[in-house]
């Protein structure tokens, strides 16, 4: 059987930047061993089901381009399963889980507890008191099963738990962290079926993993804790376990693990500034995982191919923005600028620069205005802050070397030669642009900063930026003369 790993999500509300690394982790791992990547659904936790989660989830691994052969998609806007291993909703596989519980009853791996909540909570209380770790006690652990079953059939409320043996050390291989032991005495008799019927992650999880035939379960170090009660699973039900490998946090500048107190944590938060999947991609692969050279910018398809488990890192990765930003902003300038007008365009409606009528009308001006405002951007939001330029026609000077720049002696003959210069044509092109500077350096005999930066500063208010030709186009003839009217009004 080929490799075979699972992103296994509930449905909460929000894919975390975490969650999109573990899953981007299995896809790369599936795909560079021809394997197969599932999506299942862990849903057995009814309480913290949000509406309409697992479509947002499943848009947003589109987006990002992590995307799954088997298993939960969306097809022409509904929620569908596709393979051979479902249902791969858990909530729909509670037969599935009454049918192995039974087993483990049978076997003694698992029984009855009667236990109220009340006494659990006494119980902790007084473990606390003495020091001790709190966990269940095993009260109900002697009741003999055909007792247990009348009680439960009787109507009394119970749940089932694992069997643990006693003093028996649980030995696993992480992919990661390497021989991993714990002793059963540090551990819990966790509960497998809760009183609504429904499995927890734990057995749930180990019953999905077998019977998909999952060769490596590739998750977040959270789990590490919980991973021998599942190990003793695997060898309660005679069940070959599959490779585990825990993944290091995200973690924040303190070190911490990403809180969405502190920030954007979630995946949609990033599409909604305008980062592009390429670029969050790209970057969230570097964190907890290192190439073997010292190369940075990756398409899907290099990392497919340079992706390895023994290069992740043992400790937390720092999300370190700045470094997003970067690899974004190169993917920016890379891109295809008609498609990188299209994802800019609802940012520049939403700054009340166009409407979407207008920008399907005006789509090659608005192109023209990406072609220059570009290598600015570290994601498509700042377009609302950077294109005002181009639509804030009370110019001014935006610090004092664009104000000292509007003081130099040639000036004014430097603007009256360069409207004359507009005055002379119906439309203004970047070429235009081209000429007209030489023709003013030639006439004149102003050059480089005596000649650009004055009449960027008339233009822009800046001192530096984008090519002058393409500002000209942009800004066209009338818009061009208004301005210059404007600053030698109010500023010179």
């Amino acid at each position: 059987m080929g490799i075979r790993v699972r992103f296994a999500p509930s449905p909460t509300g929000f894919v975390h930047i975490g969650s999109l690394r573990t899953a981007l982790y299995n896809y790369l791992f599936a795909k560079q061993n021809n394997g197969d990547y599932i999506l299942r659904i862990e849903d057995t936790d009814q309480t913290r089901y949000v509406e309409g989660a697992i479509e947002n989830m499943l848009n947003i691994m589109k987006w990002a381009g992590v995307e799954h052969n088997e298993g939960v998609l969306i097809e022409n806007g509904q929620v569908v399963q596709k393979g051979d291993c479902g249902p791969y909703i858990q909530s729909e596989r509670l037969n599935i889980y009454q049918k192995y519980i039974n087993i483990l009853l049978e076997k003694g791996e698992a029984y009855f507890c009667f236990c109220s909540k009340e006494r659990l909570e006494r119980v902790r209380e007084e473990q606390t008191e003495k020091g001790e770790t709190p966990k269940y006690d095993g009260y109900c652990r002697g009741i003999a099963l055909d007792e247990a079953r009348k009680r439960a059939e009787a109507g009394e409320p119970y749940v089932i738990r694992l069997k643990l043996p006693e003093n028996k050390d649980i030995v696993f291989e992480d992919g990661v962290r390497g021989k991993v032991t714990v002793n059963t005495n540090d551990l819990d008799d966790q509960v497998l079926m809760k009183a609504d019927g429904f499995p927890t992650y734990h057995f749930a999880v180990v019953v999905d993993d077998h019977l998909m035939g999952i060769t490596h379960v590739i998750r977040g170090e959270e789990w590490v804790i919980s991973t021998p009660k599942h190990v003793y699973l695997y060898e309660a039900f005679g069940w070959d376990a599959p490779v585990f490998v825990h993944l290091p946090n995200i973690l924040n500048s303190e070190r911490k693990k990403l809180s969405k107190r502190q920030g954007d944590v979630a995946a949609a938060d990033f599409k909604n500034k305008g980062y592009l999947p390429e670029g969050l991609i790209n970057y969230l692969a570097l964190v907890g995982w290192s190439p073997e050279d010292e190369k940075e910018i990756f398409t899907m398809e290099e990392l497919i191919e340079s992706f390895s488990l023994e290069r992740v890192s043992k400790s937390g990765g720092i999300f370190d923005t700045d470094k997003l930003n970067w690899v974004n902003s190169h993917f920016i300038k890379e891109y295809d600028i008609d498609e990188l007008t299209r994802l800019a365009i609802p940012f520049f409606t939403e700054a009340g620069y166009v409407t979407d009528e207008e920008a399907l009308i005006k789509f090659d001006w608005l192109k023209d205005m990406m072609t220059i405002l570009k290598d600015r951007l570290s994601y498509l939001s700042q377009v609302k802050e950077e294109a005002a330029i181009f639509f804030n026609d009370d110019v001014k000077p935006v610090n004092e070397e664009a104000e000292e720049t509007l003081k130099l002696a040639h000036i004014h003959e430097l603007l009256n030669i360069f409207e004359e210069k507009i005055k002379e044509v119906d439309t203004i092109d970047a070429e235009f642009g081209k000429i007209t500077f030489k023709e003013i350096q030639k006439e004149t005999g102003y050059k480089g900063k005596d000649l650009y930066m004055p009449l960027r500063v008339v233009l822009t208010g800046e001192v530096h930026g984008p090519d002058m030709g393409m500002i000209l186009k942009v800004l066209g003839k009338e818009k061009v003369l208004a301005r210059i009217k404007h600053v030698r009004e109010n500023f010179i």
